[in-house]
C-alpha cells in the first residue's frame, strides 16, 4: 500500500479523534482495514505514527484508545544549580558562526563553505563503499588506520625542504575533528593555569578549547604578514610559556599569512624556548593565490605540532583530522585523546580517505580554488562599490573569510544586529579577540552565500552604516 494510503489513514483519525473525548476506543485494525481499503500493515504504520504524535495510546489485550491532553506544568531547575556548582570555566553562548540564519536572508556568518563548493558525489560514494567494508562493523585502532594515517603524515611531508627529516605514519593521529583535537593538544602539552600564546585575533574555537582545559592565554598582535618575531621572543621570556598557538596559513578571521622569513623566526624562538609551535593548518585545502606551506614542513625535532582537518574540504559530516606530533608528545596526545574518545569511526576514516586518494580529489581541488577565487574577488569588489567604509585591510590568499573595519567609533554589536533585521547575518568581530578588540571589525565569509547577493549584502552594510 502506498505513503498516500498511510496518509489518508492518519488525517481521517486525527479528524475523528479531535472531536473524540478522552478515553474513547479507536477503531479497531480490523475495522480501519475496511474502512479504508487498506493492507493490515499500512493500518499498524499509521497507529505507530499516531501513537508518536502522542494522539492514541495502546492498551495490550484491551485495545487502543484516545489519549487524554496532558496538562502543561512549569518546569523548575533551579536545584541544579545547586547541584552543579559554579562552572570551573566561563560558557558562553554559541558562536555567531554556529547560529541558523532563516531561508531568505544572506547568510555570511557560517564557517563552512556552501554544500555546492564540495565534492558532494565522491563523499556519498565513498560513504557507500565505506559501508560495504569491514570498518562498518570493526573498532578502528585508536590512532587512526594505518593508511589515513599515511596520507596525513605524505601531506605534511611532500612540503619538507631537503635536509628535514619528513613526518613519517607513525606520527600521524586521526582524530574526529579539529576542535578535539586543540583541547587534547591544550591539556596534554599546557596544562591548567599555564600560559599559552596565541595571535590577536585568533579562532574563537581555539579560545574556547583552551578555557575549558584551564590554560591561560596572553595574546600576540599579528598582521598581514603574520605577528613580529621580537613579540613572540617577548611573550615567551616574559610568561615561561612553552606552546604557542597559530594559524600561518589564511588565518581565521583576518586571512592573514606568515611570511616565511616569519615562520622561519618564529620557529627558532620556539626552539630556543624549548616550546611547541601549535600550528593550525585549518585551510590547507582552501588556497587561492599560491599553496598552503605548513611551517610545520619546517620542523623535525618536534617543536612542531600540527593539525589539520578535512571537515571544510571534504564535508562536515565527515569530521576527520589529524595531529602530526613526534616523541613524547605524541604519545601524551594520543593518551588524552584515547581517554576521551577511544577511536575515531573507522567508516567515516575509510571514507574520507576513499575520497581523497580519487583521481577526482585534485579536480575538485582545483574547482574549488576557481570558485573560492571569484567569490572572494566579487565580495571585496562590492564591498569596494557599495560599501566602502568598510575598509579591508587583507587580501587573503586563501580561506574563507573577509575582515573588515568598520568606521572608528562604531557600535559593531547594533551594526550586526540591525543588519540581520534587514537580512544580512554577519559576524562581530570580538569574538575572535582574547582580550579587548583592537578595532570596530566584522567578519564577512565569501563562501556560504549566494555570490549573485553579495552587492546586496554590501549595500545593507552600507546602510546601516549611514544611518549609525
Amino acid at each position: 500500500m502506498s505513503q498516500d494510503s498511510t496518509e489518508r489513514i492518519i488525517e481521517g483519525l486525527r479528524a475523528w479523534i479531535s472531536t473524540a473525548p478522552p478515553g474513547s476506543r479507536v477503531p479497531s485494525n480490523r475495522a480501519l482495514t475496511a474502512q479504508y481499503g487498506a493492507s493490515p500493515v499500512t493500518v499498524q504504520k499509521a497507529m505507530r505514527r499516531l501513537a508518536a504524535l502522542d494522539l492514541v495510546e495502546s492498551r495490550p489485550g484491551v485495545g487502543t484508545f484516545v489519549r487524554a491532553a496532558r496538562a502543561a506544568r512549569p518546569v523548575d531547575y533551579g536545584w541544579q544549580t545547586a547541584a552543579l556548582g559554579a562552572p570551573q570555566a566561563r560558557i558562553g553562548a554559541l558562536s555567531s558562526t554556529q547560529r541558523s540564519a532563516t531561508p531568505d536572508a544572506i547568510g555570511m556568518h557560517s564557517g563552512y563553505p556552501a554544500v555546492e563548493l564540495l565534492p558532494e558525489r565522491l563523499v556519498r560514494q565513498a560513504l557507500a563503499r565505506a559501508a560495504r567494508t569491514e570498518s562498518a562493523v570493526t573498532r578502528s585502532p585508536a590512532a587512526g588506520i594505518p593508511e589515513l594515517q599515511a596520507w596525513f603524515a605524505s601531506e605534511l611531508a611532500s612540503a619538507a625542504p631537503a635536509g628535514v627529516t619528513p613526518a613519517s605514519s607513525r606520527d600521524a593521529l586521526v582524530i574526529s575533528g579539529s576542535q578535539s583535537g586543540l583541547s587534547s593538544i591544550f591539556r596534554a602539552l599546557v596544562g591548567p593555569g599555564r600560559p599559552l600564546l596565541v595571535e590577536s585575533p585568533t579562532y574563537w574555537g581555539a579560545m574556547l578549547a583552551a578555557e575549558q582545559a584551564g590554560v591561560r592565554l596572553v595574546p600576540i598582535p599579528t598582521g598581514d604578514g603574520g605577528p613580529d618575531p621580537a613579540e613572540v621572543e617577548r611573550a615567551f621570556a616574559r610568561t615561561g610559556a612553552r606552546a604557542f598557538y597559530a594559524q600561518p596559513t589564511y588565518a581565521n578571521p583576518t586571512g592573514a599569512s606568515w611570511s616565511r622569513d616569519t615562520g622561519v623566526a618564529v620557529l627558532d624562538i620556539v626552539r630556543a624556548h624549548g616550546a611547541f609551535l601549535i600550528e593550525d593548518d585549518w585551510a590547507h585545502d582552501l588556497a587561492i593565490d599560491g599553496d598552503a606551506r605548513p611551517v610545520s614542513a619546517l620542523d623535525d625535532d618536534g617543536h612542531a605540532i600540527h593539525l589539520r582537518s578535512l571537515t571544510k574540504s571534504v564535508s562536515p559530516a565527515l569530521r576527520v583530522a589529524a595531529v602530526i606530533a613526534r616523541g613524547p608528545a605524541r604519545e601524551r596526545i594520543l593518551a588524552d585523546r584515547a581517554a576521551e574518545s577511544m577511536y575515531v569511526s573507522g567508516l567515516l576514516q575509510t571514507a574520507a580517505l576513499d575520497v581523497v586518494t580519487q583521481p577526482g580529489w585534485r579536480t575538485h581541488l582545483r574547482g574549488f580554488r576557481e570558485q573560492l577565487r571569484e567569490r572572494r574577488d566579487l565580495l571585496l569588489e562590492s564591498l569596494a562599490v557599495h560599501a566602502p567604509h568598510a575598509a579591508v585591510e587583507i587580501v587573503p590568499r586563501g580561506g574563507l573569510n573577509l575582515w573588515a573595519r568598520l568606521p572608528d567609533g562604531s557600535d559593531v554589536e547594533a551594526v550586526v544586529r540591525e543588519c540581520e533585521l534587514r537580512g544580512l547575518v554577519i559576524s562581530p568581530g570580538r569574538e575572535w579577540f582574547p582580550a579587548e578588540p583592537s578595532g570596530p571589525y566584522v567578519r564577512l565569509n565569501y563562501a556560504n552565500a549566494d555570490p549573485s547577493r553579495f552587492p546586496e549584502a554590501a549595500a545593507i552594510l552600507d546602510a546601516v552604516l549611514a544611518a549609525s
